[in-house]
């Protein structure tokens, strides 16, 4: 077995070695609880569930760690646009992008780690920094402590940039910086901002910078080095490149190989608040199955540009009902016989089928999804064929073994790409009837206060088109004097 995967950082498709033999560490750059996910989100977050997927079926023990990062400027701001506290805010979009985790079938991460839980790490880290001499707090008295990026010779050696060429760090003002390009590690209290939003350091109380964030979460869970780090491309740079930084010239191996998913467009543009094509998850959801979005989101390899149109997205129906009808018409027709395929959540704790060698070879060449459902097209054909033969009269006991072989393995491999559209989690929408209600409820309550902040504003067709929205995908909606209420249109009726 050898498993290949792109490294950004190399630039090559490299063999995975793991650390520990048997053993595969991710970290994964997960949520900035600022707002509601969109559909990039939910392509980096389906990428890294079917990579973890895969390992696992090849018999690794896999730890993947998915941060949250519940603490930067954007969710001080939007926090007060919204008339909440920042940690009511952070913690209201932590709950709405994991209905959406769950709503798309992405598996839950061995740990998700909050940055507002790990701040004496980030101190540690930082005081580590300063004594090696590559941060310095800032000569302004500002508060704010600097990454010193003129004293690591190798800074840019994941985009392979030199620092010269480098954009000017934005992440706060110049004034106490030695270099344009030295980023943020800690961000001094600034006057009108909470106070619960700083904590006490030895450079005076302030809030961490994002980057210090992930390096010392990452090597918390996972070791000063560990296998995969991943993200979608829009993080390599500056947040990938400073991280790698930061952690190696504290002494730390870091990450051994970079994986990044590709970006997301919409009509053919990068998706933009300046443009007004962000298409959210809950907005998505509303109109099309999120089983047919998370197909969709398989159809193209994970590096390359993939474009979002809904009807593309509508397109990609068709295969599902195809799949749908031959496993369900197959396992009418076996019965007891049929084979028990164990899913992704146990680890494919004794398999009963195999994958074929193909699809395999296309898995273990860096993830290569649309190869590997061009194999599963190829088990289709063969499907109904055998289902054919096995359903005439006088078939003999062979043609349903036949066909057991084939529906085994079909699903096994939809099952290992999240697929399947036989698998439970997509009759209840969340893999249970409570957790499907709990999701639909944080999804239904992103549009709910969207309409109410339409209605604030006198926006009334804008709140009207949400209510019909609404409406469209069966939720009824009713304002109360206590706030809105909301209930499946069948619940009404009963």
């Amino acid at each position: 077995m050898t498993i290949a995967l792109y490294n950004t950082q190399t630039r090559t498709v490299e063999q995975l070695r793991p650390i520990t033999p048997g053993r595969v560490g991710i970290y994964v750059c997960g949520a900035t609880v600022q707002g509601a996910p969109h559909i990039g989100h939910m392509r980096s977050a389906v990428v890294f569930d079917q990579l973890r997927r895969w390992l696992t079926y090849r018999g690794l023990d896999v730890t993947l760690i998915r941060n949250v990062t519940d603490i930067d400027d954007k969710i001080l701001s939007k926090s007060v646009e919204e008339g909440r506290t920042w940690f009511a805010h952070a913690y209201h979009y932590e709950r709405v992008f994991t209905a959406a985790y769950e709503a798309m079938g992405v598996l839950a991460p061995d740990y998700e780690p909050r940055a507002t839980g790990h701040v004496p790490e980030m101190i540690e880290l930082i005081g580590r920094l300063i004594d090696a001499g590559h941060a310095y707090p800032a000569a302004d008295d500002s508060g704010d402590v600097y990454f010193d990026t003129a004293s690591w010779p190798d800074y840019g050696e994941l985009t392979h940039q030199r620092p010269a060429d480098m954009s000017p760090a934005d992440d706060t003002p110049r004034y106490g910086k030695r270099s344009p390009q030295d980023f943020a590690l800690w961000k001094g209290h600034k006057q009108g901002e909470p106070l619960t939003a700083s904590w006490n350091t030895p450079w005076g109380r302030g809030r961490p910078g994002w980057h210090i964030e992930c390096s010392a979460m990452s090597t918390k869970y996972l070791g000063a080095e560990f296998d995969i780090h991943g993200g979608g491309l829009d993080l390599r740079f500056p947040h990938h490149e400073n991280e790698l930084a930061q952690s190696r010239a504290a002494g730390d191996p870091f990450a051994r190989l970079w994986m990044h998913s590709g970006l997301l467009t919409v009509g053919g543009d990068k998706m933009s608040k300046s443009l007004g094509n962000s298409i959210f998850a809950h907005e998505l959801f509303a109109k099309l199955p999120a089983l047919t979005v998370r197909y969709f989101l398989s159809t193209a390899h994970y590096r390359s540009v993939l474009d979002f149109t809904e009807a593309a997205v509508a397109g990609q129906q068709t295969a599902l009902d195809r799949f749908a009808n031959l496993l369900s018409r197959a396992r009418g027709l076996l019965g007891e016989a049929a084979p028990a395929v164990p899913s992704a959540a146990d680890g494919y704790a004794g398999v009963a089928a195999r994958v074929p060698d193909a699809f395999a070879a296309a898995m273990d060449d860096d993830l290569a999804i649309p190869q590997a459902l061009a194999v599963a097209f190829e088990h289709l054909g063969a499907g109904f064929r055998a289902l054919e033969i096995a359903s005439a009269p006088g078939a003999g006991a062979q043609t349903r073994v036949d066909l057991a072989q084939i529906v085994g393995e079909l699903e096994l491999m939809l099952d290992i790409l999240g697929v399947n559209p036989t698998d439970p989690h997509w009759a209840t929408g969340a893999g249970g009837d409570d957790a499907a209600h709990a999701a639909l409820d944080a999804l239904v309550g992103a549009l709910a206060e969207e309409r109410l902040a339409a209605k604030a504003e006198k926006d009334y067709a804008r709140a009207d088109g949400i209510r019909a929205r609404l409406a469209e995908a069966g939720v009824a909606i009713e304002d109360t004097p206590a706030g809105y209420r909301w209930q499946l249109k069948d619940e009404e009726q009963d």
